[in-house]
Protein backbone atom coordinates (compact mmCIF):
# COMPACT_ATOMS: atom_id res chain seq x y z
CA UNK A 1 0.00 0.00 0.00
CA UNK A 2 1.23 3.56 -0.81
CA UNK A 3 1.34 6.50 1.42
CA UNK A 4 -2.25 7.78 2.29
CA UNK A 5 -3.44 10.76 3.83
CA UNK A 6 -6.15 11.15 6.69
CA UNK A 7 -8.45 14.05 8.35
CA UNK A 8 -7.91 14.89 12.43
CA UNK A 9 -9.94 16.73 13.83
CA UNK A 10 -10.06 17.58 17.18
CA UNK A 11 -13.52 18.78 17.18
CA UNK A 12 -14.41 15.61 15.32
CA UNK A 13 -16.97 13.51 15.57
CA UNK A 14 -17.14 10.62 18.39
CA UNK A 15 -16.93 6.63 17.99
CA UNK A 16 -20.57 6.73 16.87
CA UNK A 17 -20.02 9.14 14.50
CA UNK A 18 -20.87 8.69 10.99
CA UNK A 19 -18.47 8.51 7.34
CA UNK A 20 -17.41 11.39 5.65
CA UNK A 21 -18.25 13.77 8.60
CA UNK A 22 -14.84 14.48 9.70
CA UNK A 23 -13.20 17.68 7.83
CA UNK A 24 -10.11 17.93 10.23
CA UNK A 25 -6.32 19.19 9.48
CA UNK A 26 -4.56 16.54 7.06
CA UNK A 27 -1.91 14.15 7.98
CA UNK A 28 0.62 12.18 5.93
CA UNK A 29 0.77 8.71 6.69
CA UNK A 30 3.33 6.03 5.51
CA UNK A 31 1.56 2.74 5.18
CA UNK A 32 4.74 0.88 3.66
CA UNK A 33 3.64 -2.10 1.84
CA UNK A 34 5.16 -5.25 3.17
CA UNK A 35 4.13 -4.73 6.39
CA UNK A 36 0.41 -5.31 6.20
CA UNK A 37 -2.30 -3.02 6.63
CA UNK A 38 -2.89 -3.09 10.33
CA UNK A 39 0.55 -3.61 11.44
CA UNK A 40 1.79 -0.68 8.92
CA UNK A 41 -1.07 1.34 10.23
CA UNK A 42 -0.47 0.92 13.74
CA UNK A 43 3.63 1.74 12.84
CA UNK A 44 2.64 5.10 11.35
CA UNK A 45 0.19 6.40 14.25
CA UNK A 46 2.97 5.40 16.83
CA UNK A 47 5.74 6.92 14.41
CA UNK A 48 2.88 10.31 14.20
CA UNK A 49 2.86 10.06 17.59
CA UNK A 50 6.34 9.91 18.84
CA UNK A 51 7.34 12.37 17.00
CA UNK A 52 4.92 15.03 17.97
CA UNK A 53 3.33 15.33 14.56
CA UNK A 54 -0.02 14.06 16.76
CA UNK A 55 -0.41 16.35 19.46
CA UNK A 56 -1.26 14.93 22.76
CA UNK A 57 -4.66 15.20 23.33
CA UNK A 58 -5.72 15.34 19.67
CA UNK A 59 -8.98 13.42 18.68
CA UNK A 60 -8.81 10.99 16.13
CA UNK A 61 -11.71 9.74 13.87
CA UNK A 62 -13.79 7.74 13.59
CA UNK A 63 -12.93 4.00 13.21
CA UNK A 64 -15.86 4.01 10.31
CA UNK A 65 -13.95 7.61 9.48
CA UNK A 66 -10.59 7.04 9.38
CA UNK A 67 -11.49 3.76 7.11
CA UNK A 68 -13.54 5.59 5.05
CA UNK A 69 -10.35 8.18 4.16
CA UNK A 70 -8.27 5.51 3.66
CA UNK A 71 -10.25 2.98 1.78
CA UNK A 72 -9.83 0.03 4.13
CA UNK A 73 -11.72 -2.13 6.18
CA UNK A 74 -13.31 -0.84 9.59
CA UNK A 75 -12.35 -3.47 11.37
CA UNK A 76 -8.66 -2.89 10.47
CA UNK A 77 -8.46 0.64 12.07
CA UNK A 78 -10.68 -0.56 15.26
CA UNK A 79 -7.99 -3.26 16.08
CA UNK A 80 -5.22 -0.91 15.35
CA UNK A 81 -6.47 1.82 17.43
CA UNK A 82 -7.44 -0.77 19.81
CA UNK A 83 -3.34 -1.95 20.24
CA UNK A 84 -2.39 1.26 20.68
CA UNK A 85 -4.86 1.87 23.71
CA UNK A 86 -3.22 -1.48 25.31
CA UNK A 87 0.62 0.49 24.56
CA UNK A 88 -0.71 3.38 26.37
CA UNK A 89 0.01 5.76 22.99
CA UNK A 90 -3.75 6.70 22.94
CA UNK A 91 -6.81 6.77 25.36
CA UNK A 92 -10.54 5.71 24.20
CA UNK A 93 -12.95 6.62 26.77
CA UNK A 94 -17.11 6.78 25.91
CA UNK A 95 -18.22 10.14 24.73
CA UNK A 96 -14.76 11.02 24.40
CA UNK A 97 -13.56 9.34 21.60
CA UNK A 98 -10.06 8.26 20.93
CA UNK A 99 -7.31 10.48 21.73
CA UNK A 100 -3.71 10.96 21.94
CA UNK A 101 -2.53 10.05 25.01
CA UNK A 102 -0.53 12.53 26.62
CA UNK A 103 2.94 11.93 27.39
CA UNK A 104 6.18 13.24 27.54
CA UNK A 105 8.18 15.35 25.17
CA UNK A 106 8.32 13.85 21.77
CA UNK A 107 11.50 12.06 21.50
CA UNK A 108 13.40 13.54 18.14
CA UNK A 109 15.54 11.73 15.51
CA UNK A 110 19.25 11.55 16.81
CA UNK A 111 21.16 14.77 15.20
CA UNK A 112 17.58 16.54 14.88
CA UNK A 113 17.76 18.08 17.97
CA UNK A 114 16.43 22.34 17.71
CA UNK A 115 19.07 24.67 17.34
CA UNK A 116 18.11 27.32 19.87
CA UNK A 117 19.73 30.86 18.90
CA UNK A 118 20.08 33.31 21.80
CA UNK A 119 17.44 36.10 21.43
CA UNK A 120 18.89 39.37 21.41
CA UNK A 121 19.33 41.08 24.85
CA UNK A 122 16.34 43.29 25.65
CA UNK A 123 16.94 46.58 27.61
CA UNK A 124 14.58 48.26 29.59
CA UNK A 125 15.55 51.56 27.90
CA UNK A 126 17.19 52.25 24.60
CA UNK A 127 19.10 55.19 23.09
CA UNK A 128 20.29 52.95 19.88
CA UNK A 129 20.01 54.94 16.73
CA UNK A 130 18.39 53.99 13.64
CA UNK A 131 14.49 53.15 14.67
CA UNK A 132 11.49 55.64 14.78
CA UNK A 133 9.19 55.73 17.86
CA UNK A 134 7.32 52.27 16.69
CA UNK A 135 4.81 53.07 19.10
CA UNK A 136 3.68 56.30 16.98
CA UNK A 137 3.02 54.32 13.97
CA UNK A 138 -0.32 55.62 12.33
CA UNK A 139 -2.62 52.44 12.62
CA UNK A 140 -5.57 54.26 11.94
CA UNK A 141 -4.73 56.15 9.28
CA UNK A 142 -3.46 53.53 7.89
CA UNK A 143 -5.60 50.96 8.13
CA UNK A 144 -7.99 53.81 6.21
CA UNK A 145 -5.52 53.50 3.63
CA UNK A 146 -5.66 50.08 3.07
CA UNK A 147 -9.33 49.58 2.99
CA UNK A 148 -9.59 52.31 0.30
CA UNK A 149 -6.89 50.33 -1.61
CA UNK A 150 -7.98 47.42 -1.31
CA UNK A 151 -11.63 48.58 -2.61
CA UNK A 152 -10.15 50.21 -5.66
CA UNK A 153 -6.86 47.38 -6.34
CA UNK A 154 -7.62 45.47 -9.60
CA UNK A 155 -7.70 41.78 -9.73
CA UNK A 156 -4.44 41.28 -10.95
CA UNK A 157 -3.14 43.32 -8.42
CA UNK A 158 -3.34 39.97 -5.99
CA UNK A 159 -1.47 37.74 -8.50
CA UNK A 160 2.05 37.54 -9.75
CA UNK A 161 3.52 41.12 -10.01
CA UNK A 162 5.09 41.02 -13.24
CA UNK A 163 6.90 44.73 -12.73
CA UNK A 164 9.97 43.77 -11.52
CA UNK A 165 10.02 47.74 -10.58
CA UNK A 166 6.21 47.38 -8.22
CA UNK A 167 3.24 48.60 -8.41
CA UNK A 168 2.68 51.72 -10.77
CA UNK A 169 0.95 53.18 -8.25
CA UNK A 170 3.19 53.72 -5.54
CA UNK A 171 5.88 54.81 -8.19
CA UNK A 172 3.44 57.71 -9.44
CA UNK A 173 2.77 58.36 -5.34
CA UNK A 174 6.35 58.61 -5.30
CA UNK A 175 7.60 60.49 -7.99
CA UNK A 176 4.81 63.72 -7.05
CA UNK A 177 6.34 63.28 -3.34
CA UNK A 178 9.87 63.35 -4.02
CA UNK A 179 9.79 65.99 -6.22
CA UNK A 180 7.84 68.54 -3.84
CA UNK A 181 9.61 67.43 -0.79
CA UNK A 182 12.89 66.25 -1.39
CA UNK A 183 13.54 67.86 -4.82
CA UNK A 184 14.04 64.68 -6.39
CA UNK A 185 13.66 64.39 -10.12
CA UNK A 186 11.81 60.99 -10.13
CA UNK A 187 9.98 59.61 -13.02
CA UNK A 188 7.87 57.31 -11.99
CA UNK A 189 9.68 55.01 -15.13
CA UNK A 190 12.63 54.93 -13.23
CA UNK A 191 11.58 54.10 -9.72
CA UNK A 192 12.41 50.66 -8.80
CA UNK A 193 10.95 49.54 -5.21
CA UNK A 194 12.62 47.14 -2.91
CA UNK A 195 12.49 45.37 0.09
CA UNK A 196 14.12 48.32 2.18
CA UNK A 197 17.83 49.99 1.84
CA UNK A 198 19.83 46.79 2.16
CA UNK A 199 17.94 45.10 -0.79
CA UNK A 200 18.43 48.41 -2.90
CA UNK A 201 22.20 48.74 -1.36
CA UNK A 202 22.87 45.12 -2.41
CA UNK A 203 21.08 45.15 -6.02
CA UNK A 204 23.50 48.12 -6.91
CA UNK A 205 26.29 46.38 -5.31
CA UNK A 206 25.89 43.52 -7.91
CA UNK A 207 25.49 46.03 -10.79
CA UNK A 208 28.78 47.93 -9.76
CA UNK A 209 30.60 44.56 -9.62
CA UNK A 210 29.28 43.48 -13.17
CA UNK A 211 30.25 46.89 -14.44
CA UNK A 212 33.66 46.13 -13.51
CA UNK A 213 33.72 49.01 -10.60
CA UNK A 214 35.87 47.51 -7.60
CA UNK A 215 36.55 50.42 -5.31
CA UNK A 216 33.63 52.12 -3.04
CA UNK A 217 34.27 55.19 -1.26
CA UNK A 218 32.08 55.66 1.93
CA UNK A 219 32.32 57.58 4.95
CA UNK A 220 34.34 57.04 7.39
CA UNK A 221 31.76 56.96 10.03
CA UNK A 222 28.93 54.81 8.68
CA UNK A 223 26.80 51.62 8.89
CA UNK A 224 29.34 48.25 9.29
CA UNK A 225 26.09 46.00 7.27
CA UNK A 226 26.77 48.64 4.19
CA UNK A 227 29.63 48.41 4.54
CA UNK A 228 29.51 44.31 4.62
CA UNK A 229 27.27 44.20 1.98
CA UNK A 230 29.81 46.00 -0.88
CA UNK A 231 32.25 43.86 0.66
CA UNK A 232 29.99 40.35 -0.03
CA UNK A 233 29.59 41.97 -3.63
CA UNK A 234 33.42 41.80 -3.98
CA UNK A 235 33.61 45.28 -3.63
CA UNK A 236 36.73 47.41 -1.28
CA UNK A 237 35.66 50.26 0.54
CA UNK A 238 37.71 53.49 0.40
CA UNK A 239 36.83 55.53 4.01
CA UNK A 240 36.73 59.22 3.23
CA UNK A 241 37.21 61.28 6.37
CA UNK A 242 34.59 62.98 7.64
CA UNK A 243 34.34 66.63 9.82
CA UNK A 244 31.71 69.64 10.49
CA UNK A 245 31.02 70.03 6.77
CA UNK A 246 30.45 66.56 6.17
CA UNK A 247 32.52 63.76 4.17
CA UNK A 248 35.49 64.66 2.44
CA UNK A 249 34.24 64.55 -1.13
CA UNK A 250 37.26 66.65 -2.46
CA UNK A 251 39.45 63.60 -1.67
CA UNK A 252 36.87 60.87 -4.04
CA UNK A 253 39.87 61.02 -6.47
CA UNK A 254 42.17 59.57 -4.06
CA UNK A 255 39.91 57.32 -2.31
CA UNK A 256 38.62 55.00 -5.29
CA UNK A 257 41.67 55.51 -7.27
CA UNK A 258 42.30 56.69 -11.26
CA UNK A 259 39.68 54.35 -12.36
CA UNK A 260 35.50 54.43 -12.50
CA UNK A 261 34.29 53.76 -9.36
CA UNK A 262 31.54 55.18 -6.96
CA UNK A 263 30.64 56.52 -3.79
CA UNK A 264 27.91 56.31 -0.86
CA UNK A 265 26.81 59.22 0.98
CA UNK A 266 24.05 60.66 3.78
CA UNK A 267 24.33 64.30 2.97
CA UNK A 268 20.93 65.45 4.10
CA UNK A 269 22.16 64.28 7.24
CA UNK A 270 25.61 62.09 7.95
CA UNK A 271 24.92 59.09 9.62
CA UNK A 272 26.12 59.22 12.84
CA UNK A 273 27.71 62.60 13.15
CA UNK A 274 24.71 64.22 12.17
CA UNK A 275 26.64 66.68 9.43
CA UNK A 276 25.17 68.08 6.26
CA UNK A 277 27.24 68.28 3.40
CA UNK A 278 27.89 71.82 2.26
CA UNK A 279 27.24 73.11 -1.39
CA UNK A 280 30.96 72.68 -2.11
CA UNK A 281 31.38 69.48 -1.15
CA UNK A 282 27.96 68.42 -2.99
CA UNK A 283 29.46 70.28 -5.78
CA UNK A 284 32.58 68.48 -5.57
CA UNK A 285 31.07 65.14 -5.77
CA UNK A 286 29.14 65.90 -8.79
CA UNK A 287 32.36 67.02 -10.19
CA UNK A 288 33.81 63.70 -9.78
CA UNK A 289 31.17 62.13 -10.88
CA UNK A 290 30.99 63.37 -14.31
CA UNK A 291 34.77 63.58 -14.90
CA UNK A 292 35.51 60.14 -14.18
CA UNK A 293 32.35 58.18 -14.83
CA UNK A 294 31.67 57.21 -10.96
CA UNK A 295 28.45 56.88 -9.70
CA UNK A 296 26.65 58.51 -6.34
CA UNK A 297 24.63 56.32 -3.99
CA UNK A 298 22.94 58.93 -1.68
CA UNK A 299 21.72 57.64 1.25
CA UNK A 300 18.17 60.22 2.17
CA UNK A 301 17.60 57.76 4.98
CA UNK A 302 15.90 60.55 7.55
CA UNK A 303 15.61 63.65 4.72
CA UNK A 304 11.91 64.32 6.03
CA UNK A 305 13.20 65.68 9.76
CA UNK A 306 14.65 68.59 9.73
CA UNK A 307 14.21 70.85 12.41
CA UNK A 308 16.18 74.27 11.93
CA UNK A 309 15.49 76.02 9.05
CA UNK A 310 15.32 75.37 5.49
CA UNK A 311 15.23 71.28 4.85
CA UNK A 312 18.58 70.55 2.70
CA UNK A 313 17.50 69.12 -0.27
CA UNK A 314 18.52 65.88 -1.82
CA UNK A 315 21.87 65.53 -3.68
CA UNK A 316 20.20 63.73 -6.92
CA UNK A 317 18.46 66.77 -7.89
CA UNK A 318 22.37 68.51 -8.68
CA UNK A 319 22.85 65.44 -11.62
CA UNK A 320 20.11 62.86 -11.59
CA UNK A 321 21.95 61.11 -14.58
CA UNK A 322 25.00 60.28 -11.81
CA UNK A 323 23.32 59.60 -8.93
CA UNK A 324 21.13 56.86 -7.62
CA UNK A 325 18.85 58.47 -5.01
CA UNK A 326 17.61 56.06 -2.01
CA UNK A 327 14.86 56.57 0.39
CA UNK A 328 12.85 53.99 2.80
CA UNK A 329 9.73 54.23 4.84
CA UNK A 330 12.00 53.22 7.69
CA UNK A 331 12.29 56.16 9.55
CA UNK A 332 8.92 58.11 8.44
CA UNK A 333 6.69 54.84 9.13
CA UNK A 334 8.28 51.85 10.40
CA UNK A 335 11.17 49.62 9.58
CA UNK A 336 8.79 46.37 9.63
CA UNK A 337 7.18 47.48 6.32
CA UNK A 338 10.35 46.70 4.44
CA UNK A 339 9.72 49.46 1.98
CA UNK A 340 12.50 51.33 0.09
CA UNK A 341 12.38 53.23 -3.15
CA UNK A 342 15.52 53.90 -5.87
CA UNK A 343 15.32 56.27 -8.19
CA UNK A 344 17.68 55.19 -11.10
CA UNK A 345 19.46 57.17 -13.87
CA UNK A 346 18.23 56.46 -17.30
CA UNK A 347 21.91 54.48 -18.12
CA UNK A 348 21.49 52.40 -15.06
CA UNK A 349 17.95 51.33 -14.83
CA UNK A 350 17.67 48.07 -17.14
CA UNK A 351 20.84 46.50 -15.30
CA UNK A 352 19.16 47.09 -12.13
CA UNK A 353 15.68 45.76 -13.04
CA UNK A 354 17.62 42.76 -14.59
CA UNK A 355 19.27 42.34 -10.82
CA UNK A 356 16.19 42.61 -9.28
CA UNK A 357 14.45 40.03 -11.17
CA UNK A 358 11.85 39.72 -14.13
CA UNK A 359 8.90 39.88 -11.21
CA UNK A 360 8.58 41.99 -7.90
CA UNK A 361 8.54 39.18 -5.27
CA UNK A 362 9.98 41.59 -2.63
CA UNK A 363 7.39 43.81 -1.08
CA UNK A 364 3.51 43.01 -1.13
CA UNK A 365 1.56 44.21 -3.91
CA UNK A 366 -1.12 45.18 -0.66
CA UNK A 367 1.65 47.16 1.17
CA UNK A 368 2.46 49.06 -1.89
CA UNK A 369 -1.01 50.29 -2.73
CA UNK A 370 -1.72 50.77 1.05
CA UNK A 371 1.21 52.92 0.91
CA UNK A 372 0.54 54.65 -2.35
CA UNK A 373 -3.08 55.76 -1.08
CA UNK A 374 -1.80 56.71 2.11
CA UNK A 375 0.48 59.52 0.27
CA UNK A 376 -2.45 60.50 -2.28
CA UNK A 377 -4.63 61.01 0.74
CA UNK A 378 -2.14 63.42 2.52
CA UNK A 379 -2.19 61.00 5.50
CA UNK A 380 1.91 60.71 4.96
CA UNK A 381 2.36 64.38 4.70
CA UNK A 382 0.26 64.56 7.84
CA UNK A 383 1.75 61.89 9.92
CA UNK A 384 5.62 62.88 9.04
CA UNK A 385 4.74 66.93 10.42
CA UNK A 386 3.72 65.40 13.67
CA UNK A 387 6.33 63.11 14.25
CA UNK A 388 8.76 66.09 13.12
CA UNK A 389 7.19 68.15 16.06
CA UNK A 390 7.65 65.19 18.32
CA UNK A 391 10.84 64.39 17.75
CA UNK A 392 11.81 68.69 17.70
CA UNK A 393 10.66 68.46 21.15
CA UNK A 394 12.68 65.33 22.25
CA UNK A 395 15.46 66.67 20.92
CA UNK A 396 15.09 69.99 22.81
CA UNK A 397 14.38 68.20 26.28
CA UNK A 398 17.65 66.06 25.11
CA UNK A 399 19.62 68.69 24.99
CA UNK A 400 18.30 70.87 27.76
CA UNK A 401 18.80 68.12 30.16
CA UNK A 402 22.31 67.63 29.14
CA UNK A 403 23.16 71.16 29.21
CA UNK A 404 26.73 72.32 31.10
CA UNK A 405 27.40 68.56 31.37
CA UNK A 406 28.30 67.24 27.76
CA UNK A 407 28.62 69.02 24.40
CA UNK A 408 25.91 68.14 21.82
CA UNK A 409 26.08 68.54 18.10
CA UNK A 410 24.54 66.85 15.20
CA UNK A 411 21.13 68.28 16.09
CA UNK A 412 19.44 70.09 13.21
CA UNK A 413 18.04 67.25 11.52
CA UNK A 414 17.29 63.58 12.08
CA UNK A 415 16.26 61.34 15.12
CA UNK A 416 19.87 61.07 16.79
CA UNK A 417 22.55 63.08 18.33
CA UNK A 418 25.67 62.96 19.24
CA UNK A 419 27.42 63.55 22.89
CA UNK A 420 31.02 64.14 23.23
CA UNK A 421 32.03 62.87 26.32
CA UNK A 422 35.08 64.77 28.30
CA UNK A 423 38.02 62.80 27.96
CA UNK A 424 38.66 59.36 28.96
CA UNK A 425 35.29 59.20 30.00
CA UNK A 426 33.32 56.97 27.77
CA UNK A 427 34.38 53.58 29.30
CA UNK A 428 32.49 54.55 32.41
CA UNK A 429 29.73 55.91 30.46
CA UNK A 430 29.04 52.66 29.31
CA UNK A 431 29.62 50.68 32.04
CA UNK A 432 27.12 53.18 33.70
CA UNK A 433 24.46 52.82 31.07
CA UNK A 434 24.71 49.46 31.65
CA UNK A 435 24.07 49.65 35.49
CA UNK A 436 21.22 51.42 34.21
CA UNK A 437 20.13 48.70 31.88
CA UNK A 438 20.02 51.41 28.82
CA UNK A 439 21.20 50.52 25.35
CA UNK A 440 23.82 52.94 23.86
CA UNK A 441 26.07 53.23 21.53
CA UNK A 442 29.55 54.78 21.35
CA UNK A 443 30.73 56.63 18.17
CA UNK A 444 33.77 55.00 17.68
CA UNK A 445 31.00 51.52 16.93
CA UNK A 446 30.39 53.02 13.37
CA UNK A 447 33.95 53.97 12.62
CA UNK A 448 34.96 52.20 9.10
CA UNK A 449 38.44 50.42 10.49
CA UNK A 450 40.47 51.26 7.77
CA UNK A 451 39.45 54.60 8.61
CA UNK A 452 41.85 58.00 10.16
CA UNK A 453 40.00 59.88 12.52
CA UNK A 454 40.61 61.24 15.17
CA UNK A 455 39.93 59.99 19.22
CA UNK A 456 36.58 61.23 19.44
CA UNK A 457 34.98 60.20 23.07
CA UNK A 458 31.49 60.64 22.02
CA UNK A 459 27.60 58.66 22.36
CA UNK A 460 25.11 58.76 19.60
CA UNK A 461 22.14 58.91 21.27
CA UNK A 462 18.38 57.78 19.48
CA UNK A 463 16.35 59.82 21.19
CA UNK A 464 13.29 59.06 18.42
CA UNK A 465 13.88 55.60 19.52
CA UNK A 466 11.81 54.89 22.86
CA UNK A 467 8.39 55.25 22.69
CA UNK A 468 6.64 57.87 24.52
CA UNK A 469 5.22 56.36 27.24
CA UNK A 470 9.59 55.21 28.29
CA UNK A 471 11.03 58.66 27.01
CA UNK A 472 11.22 60.53 30.27
CA UNK A 473 12.48 57.56 32.09
CA UNK A 474 14.97 56.48 29.58
CA UNK A 475 16.29 60.22 29.75
CA UNK A 476 16.91 59.84 33.20
CA UNK A 477 18.82 56.85 33.13
CA UNK A 478 20.57 58.44 30.33
CA UNK A 479 21.49 61.62 32.79
CA UNK A 480 22.29 58.71 35.66
CA UNK A 481 25.28 57.49 33.47
CA UNK A 482 26.67 60.89 32.01
CA UNK A 483 29.92 62.14 33.92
Amino acid sequence: MTDSWATFDAGAEGAGGGAGSDFGADLHLDLSAGRGLRAGLVEALREAARSGRLAPGTRLPSSRTFAADLGIARNTVAEAYAELVAEGWLTARQGSGTRVAERARPLRPAGSARVRHPAPKRHSYSLVPGTPDLGAFPRAAWLTAARRALTDAPNEAFGYQVDARGRVELREALAGYLARARGVYADPERIVLCAGFAHALMLLAGVLRARRVRDVAVEGYGLYMHRDTLTRAGLRTRPLAVDDAGARTQDLSGAVGAGTGAVLLTPAHQFPTGAALTPARRAAAVDWARSTGGLIVEDDYDGEFRYDGQSVGALQGLDPDRVVYLGTASKSLAPGLRMGWMVVPPGLLDEVVAAKGRTDWTSSAVDQLTLAEFIRSGAYDRHVRGMRLRYRRRRDELVAAVSGRVAVSGIAAGLHAVLDLPAGTEAAALRAAAWQDLAVVPLSFFAHPDAELPRREALVVGYGTPPTSAWSATLTALLAALP
